[in-house]
This record gives C-alpha cells, sequence and structure tokens, in this order.
C-alpha cells in the first residue's frame, strides 16, 4: 500500500513517516504569492506580492501584511481565510499577555504560541492544517530586531532573509548574495524590492506590492503607504 493511501488522513503517518495533508499544506503555501523579509541590524523589513486577477479589484481592500501588536506584524503565503484566522488568535494572545503582564509580547513568544496553533491542527480529528506561512517581523524589548518563519507543520525558524510561496527559491539565491550581516533597514527594503521584482509577473508598481517594516529607533511595526513605496521604486530605477 503506498502513500497515496493515507493522503486522507491527517492524523495517520504513512509508511514513509509522512504526515500528507502537510505536505498538501506546503504546496498550497508555495502556490502562493511571494513573500519575504530581511532582518537588517537595526530593523526588519516584510514585503510581498499582492498582484489581483482583475484590475476591477479595490486594492485598498486587500492587506497581506497585518500589525498584530505596536512592535510587529505578519505577512503570509497561502491560502488567505486562513491568515485572517491566525493574525485574529495573535491578536487575541497579544491582548490577553499586555492585559496579564501590562507590556507587549515579545516576537518569540508571540511566533510561539501561533506555532503551538497552527500544530494543534496537525494533531486533530476533523480539522485540516492551516494553509499558510507566516513571515513575523518584530523587534522585542531589548530592542533585537527579530525574524521569523512558521509552517503549516508549526514548526519555527530564525533567519537573516528568507522568501516564501511560488518563487521562493530563485528568491533565496537572489538574498543570499545580497544579504550583509550590517545591512541597514533603508538598504534592506531596497534589498526586498529587488528581490520582489526579479520574479515578479508584469510591471511592479506601489499598489500591487505591500511592505511592512518596523526599527529598533521607535519599536513601531508600520505598513509603508504606496507613495513610500513608490519612492522607494523610483530609486531603484
Amino acid at each position: 500500500m503506498g502513500d497515496s493511501a493515507y493522503s486522507f488522513s491527517l492524523t495517520t503517518f504513512s509508511r514513509t513517516g509522512k504526515l500528507l495533508q502537510i505536505e498538501y499544506a506546503l504546496n498550497a503555501v508555495a502556490n502562493g504569492r511571494t513573500s519575504l523579509g530581511i532582518c537588517a541590524k537595526d530593523g526588519v523589513v516584510i514585503a510581498t506580492d499582492k498582484k489581483l486577477a482583475s484590475i476591477l479589484v479595490d486594492t485598498d481592500q486587500v492587506s497581506k501584511v497585518e500589525p498584530i501588536t505596536e512592535s510587529s506584524g505578519f505577512v503570509y503565503s497561502g491560502v488567505g481565510p486562513d491568515y485572517r484566522v491566525l493574525v485574529r488568535k495573535a491578536r487575541k494572545s497579544a491582548q490577553k499577555y499586555f492585559r496579564m503582564y501590562r507590556e507587549h509580547e515579545p516576537v518569540s513568544q508571540l511566533v510561539k504560541t501561533t506555532a503551538s496553533v497552527m500544530q494543534e491542527y496537525t494533531q486533530s480529528g476533523g480539522v485540516r492544517p492551516f494553509g499558510v506561512s507566516l513571515l513575523v517581523a518584530g523587534v522585542d524589548p531589548d530592542l533585537t530586531p527579530r525574524l521569523y518563519q512558521v509552517d503549516p507543520s508549526g514548526t519555527y525558524i530564525g533567519w537573516k532573509a528568507t522568501a516564501i510561496g511560488k518563487n521562493h527559491v530563485n528568491a533565496k539565491n537572489f538574498l543570499e548574495k545580497r544579504y550583509q550581516d550590517d545591512m541597514e533597514l533603508e538598504d534592506a527594503v531596497h534589498t526586498a524590492l529587488l528581490t520582489l521584482r526579479e520574479g515578479f509577473e508584469g510591471e511592479m508598481t506601489s499598489s500591487n506590492i505591500e511592505v511592512g517594516v518596523v526599527s529598533i529607533t521607535d519599536g513601531n511595526f508600520r505598513i509603508l503607504t504606496p507613495e513610500q513605496i513608490q519612492d522607494y521604486l523610483d530609486e531603484a530605477n
């Protein structure tokens, strides 16, 4: 009996030790739009392709980069509705932490909480894994910039720079050539846009990409406006 006999069961390992539904969830991530993150010495940038299927869609109503706490934010590749659930749960967790300790939840703790939620959905009957991978950007209370990736299995790992989604292999190769340990946030934003452009389908504009940044200067996560993104694109040309 081959692995395909186990493909509909989330809670049963195949003979080769795989949970095939998790692999299928990773396929959903790999089919999603490219997202990437870069951890600089003075902050973190996350960016994503949010090109839409029709020009009739109001791009202002589509958001892939979401703030979670004042100092952290998420971006995803994969299934959008699954992402909304994780964003809501993460915000509730952050609020619960704040009410208990009167301080914002550290990025590492936020990542562990979110990864635990995703892991629970790999070990329960009647559910399926989340069809998204997340990039989590933030600054810890000690002003250390952090970038994490969380996968459908509940695995999380810290990165200096990484990419997820459809063009993640080429994007990672590009980042490996461009990344430097002493890179500053401004340079990281430019590198993020250049990396997105490498595999972008069609013309990249301020309306079909989204960028979020957090700096150790103020510790605040913010989403760049289309005007700010356009300024960076003009500088890159």
